[in-house]
């Protein structure tokens, strides 16, 4: 890596400032299309990469859209495969970045001062970054430019950075007509021939020719001239001459011209498993395991009302593309010796396996149930538990909604139904007098059902409403203009109608169920938020009161409303608490905003978390964090905060516990990942609480019960 110079009064230094927010900039490490990357450090004395826009693009509307897209992206993404946002502010003069500095050189500089890697270095380089892309799509993130210049060597392990051009799945911002954005020995063909139907798959292209180039010093499609290189990408095959032969097989794979032809990253971790003598510590073998064994999954009865017949539950059948997969990697552990081991680390595609019985004693004990009988890929479930915490109430793909034992994870009844993936907490099923009532995916529809039989007792059209929710023996179906429908949620009937709120509204019931449910409307202009306590079962307005600022509520209990205050860019900057009683509100700024902030309470304590890795603690009375984490988790469900600890589930299906009043981390259990070939999770459920225990769903389809008094069993 070339070495980091001071600022000057030269024709580079001359433009660049001294200082950005509270960061001193020391020196330059290197310099882009976009703005330059400083070497600086903050005021206790942290060592930062800080980027700052040239100064001929900052009144450049596009490249702020650009660079505003780039801090939300590195934010999703930051963990422990890429450098993590400290700070930024996109609309400042000269917009900037802050991010951890990582030390040592891109794969780019390695290789120009010392040439190729070694065989044991690439193999191990390839698992890194098959991780590493994991973690990144997980996040929602597709990075668009993987390349050598991308990749930082640290000591732990490939970095990837530079998210200027990545872009979300879901994102408006598309590649501008006639544009191409990439650098083109490293781009996807579909990145030359359909720029805007780009997906995760591209960046699968790029880590093959960088892991090509990394061999051998030079790309699998190099010329001098751009033009044959982009016309070599999308009709020659892929110069292989020199890379090691047992990664040769797998990097072909990475190479293939159509995208779903490409290995997924975790497809990647499993083949490189085999070849990667030396990956342990990059991809670790336990990382895969699940030490609780799978329940017997009770097949689903159909429903009466429904033509559709319930699949039998368990691992889908592999498909086609993925068969393939499980051979080409058996070829490669022929090749390279990987064993047994490789084998076991394979998805066998046959299914759940059998497991005891549960004993007959009354006795809690962790289990896990395979509930989803359909999805190729996210298979998550979402749950809500019984007043009393005895049972389990959860839909999943195939499966319209299930009644678990709290105690044992045995599927009581259980009613076939749903295609897709579940894509909102809204959607999992509620128990309420008597009742579970369930909200069909679309929402469409709203079914009841008996707690304890799963019989169907009645269903309403809610495709009206766009809000649907339960407040103990009442559901609140809410229009998207601020009226509002109560329904019995024993019989059905209508209990009253209203109006109330407006435009932009949001509810927020007590977990319980019992007492008011409130409703928050920002102003038109967004400098206050008036919030309503409605009594659910007349439709009485108990008392209403008003906030300063744009304010969304979290969670509410008997004596207050939690709210979050979020500015223009929708960053969250305070929590706001509303007392009940008194109806004043005391605001706690945080000392740092929150992208995409989710938030859980506990008596008078929220904890937040932000995408990108921070766990934050506030005290919404005496106002001030009480500690803030960087978890190392990219994304992850709504806080939940129990007997003096907060729960967290990650994208890859991993349970976290956390003191809630240390702020550090008690215990995790092993990733539950899917096997399928969308690994992306759009929704995340927040874990359950309930009776002592807590329970989780994973992207396997998996739903589990955990003791949190024994994480070290976990």
């Amino acid at each position: 890596m070339a070495s980091p110079r001071s600022i000057g009064f030269g024709a580079e230094g001359a433009a660049d400032p001294e200082s950005v927010g509270a960061y001193r900039l020391e020196s330059v490490l290197g310099s882009g299309g976009m703005g330059v990357v400083h070497l600086a450090t903050s005021p206790s004395g942290m060592r930062l990469a800080v980027k700052v826009v040239h100064a001929q693009h900052a009144a450049d509307p596009e490249f702020r859209a650009r660079f505003r897209q780039e801090v939300s992206a590195a934010r999703r993404v930051s963990g422990a495969f890429t450098a993590s946002v400290v700070d930024a502010d996109p609309d400042a003069d000269r917009p900037w970045m802050a991010t951890v500095h990582i030390p040592g050189p891109t794969l780019a500089e390695r290789v120009k001062d010392s040439g190729p890697l070694t065989a044991a270095e690439v193999r191990r380089l390839g698992a890194g970054l098959a991780e590493a892309l994991r973690d990144i799509h997980r996040a929602g993130v597709v990075h668009r430019d993987l390349k050598p210049s991308n990749v930082l060597l640290a000591a732990d392990g490939p970095k990837v950075i530079d998210f200027g051009i990545s872009r979300p799945y879901d994102s408006d911002l598309r590649t501008e007509t006639g544009k191409l954005i990439g650098t083109p020995p490293f781009m996807a063909p579909e990145q030359f021939q359909r720029p805007r139907e780009v997906g995760p798959a591209a960046d699968v292209f790029a880590m093959g020719a960088v892991l090509v180039h990394a061999a051998t010093g030079s790309g699998p499609f190099d010329s001098a001239s751009p033009y044959v290189v982009a016309y070599q990408v999308v009709h020659n095959e892929p110069d292989l001459d020199g890379v090691p032969e047992d990664l040769a097989p797998v990097l072909r794979l990475c190479l293939a011209k159509d995208p779903g032809d490409r290995p997924t990253p975790d497809e990647l971790m499993s083949a490189l498993r085999s070849v990667a003598y030396g990956s342990e510590a990059h991809i670790p073998t336990q990382r895969f395991r699940n030490p609780v064994p799978p329940s017997n999954p009770v097949p689903p009865r159909t429903e009466s009302d429904s033509p559709e017949s319930p699949e039998s539950p368990g691992s889908p059948a592999p498909s086609r593309r993925r068969t393939r997969w499980v051979v080409g990697a058996l070829v490669l552990i022929g090749v390279a010796g990987g064993g047994v081991a490789a084998v076991r680390a394979l998805p066998d595609g046959t299914g759940t396996v059998a497991a005891p019985e549960q004993p007959a004693a009354a006795q809690f004990r962790p289990w896990n149930v395979q509930l989803a009988t359909k999805g190729d890929g996210n298979r998550t479930a979402f749950c809500s538990a019984d007043a009393g915490g005895g049972a389990l109430y959860c839909a999943a793909p195939g499966v319209t909604v299930a009644r678990l034992d709290a105690l044992s994870g045995k599927v009581l009844w259980s009613t076939a139904g749903g295609g897709g993936q579940l894509l909102s907490e809204d959607l999992a099923p509620v128990a309420a007098g008597g009742r579970v009532l369930v909200r069909a995916p679309g929402g469409g529809s709203l079914r009841a059902y008996d707690a304890g039989t799963g019989k169907p007792v009645w269903s309403a059209d809610v495709s009206a409403y766009s809000g649907v929710h339960p407040a103990g023996a009442t559901v609140l179906l809410a229009t998207a203009d601020g009226h509002v429908t109560a329904l019995n949620s024993v019989t059905g009937k209508e209990s009253w109608r209203k109006a109330v709120g407006g435009p932009r509204s949001q509810w927020v019931v007590p977990a319980d169920g019992k007492g008011a449910a409130f409703v928050a409307t920002p102003s038109a202009d967004g400098r206050s938020t008036s919030v309503t306590a409605l009594d659910p079962a007349t439709g009485s307005v108990r008392w209403q009161a008003r906030a300063d600022g744009r304010l969304r509520p979290v969670a509410a209990d008997g004596k207050a409303v939690f709210l979050l205050a979020t500015d223009p860019s929708g960053f969250t900057t305070a929590v706001v608490r509303l007392d009940a009683a008194t109806h004043t509100a005391r605001r706690t700024a945080l000392t740092a905003p929150l992208d995409q902030a989710q938030a859980g309470a506990a008596g008078d304590s929220v904890y937040l978390f932000g995408a990108g890795g921070a766990l934050v603690a506030v005290d919404s009375v005496r106002g001030g964090e009480k500690w803030r984490l960087d978890t190392g988790v990219a994304r992850a469900s709504r806080p939940v905060a129990s007997g003096g600890q907060v729960f967290l589930t990650g994208a890859d299906g991993r349970l976290l516990a956390f003191d809630a009043g240390k702020g550090v981390l008690a215990g995790q259990t092993n990733p539950r990942m899917n096997n399928g070939r969308y690994t992306f999770t759009p929704a995340l459920p927040a874990p359950l609480a309930a009776g002592g225990r807590v329970y989780a769903a994973s992207p396997d389809g998996s739903v589990f019960g955990v003791d949190p008094g024994d994480v070290a069993s976990w």
